[in-house]
């Protein structure tokens, strides 16, 4: 299993970042997709969750109404739009999936928003 995150940088407030995660590996199709974030000297917190068809989404209330997840079956691929942009969504974004109640995860993607 792999998951290669891309996509982050550093943004002003209010700005936009889109990520995306390439899983390989496993039948992408069939398993939910989550994001999760970690700040420096804080525990790594669930942002969104996405299921398999892609027809059921969970956010954290942080994020809600600014953040987008979505995945494309066919490229094996999960994204997270991120709109309006805060200075505490600054973290380390990684990519998971959760195999036979293993956990997987990408090498993450480092997002930072400047005030």
């Amino acid at each position: 299993v792999q998951l290669v995150e891309s996509g982050g940088g550093l943004v002003q407030t209010g700005g936009s970042l889109r990520l995306a995660c390439v899983a390989s590996g496993f039948t992408f199709s069939s398993y939910a997709m989550r994001w999760y974030r970690q700040a420096p000297g804080r525990e790594r917190e669930l942002v969104a969750t996405i299921a398999s068809s892609g027809t059921s989404t969970y956010y954290t209330d942080s994020v809600k109404g600014r953040f987008t997840i979505s995945r494309d079956n066919g490229l094996n691929t999960v994204y997270l739009q991120m709109n309006s942009l805060k200075p505490e969504d600054t973290a380390v974004y990684y990519c998971n999936t959760q195999l036979i109640y293993r956990n997987y995860w990408g090498q993450g993607t480092q997002v930072t928003v400047s005030s």
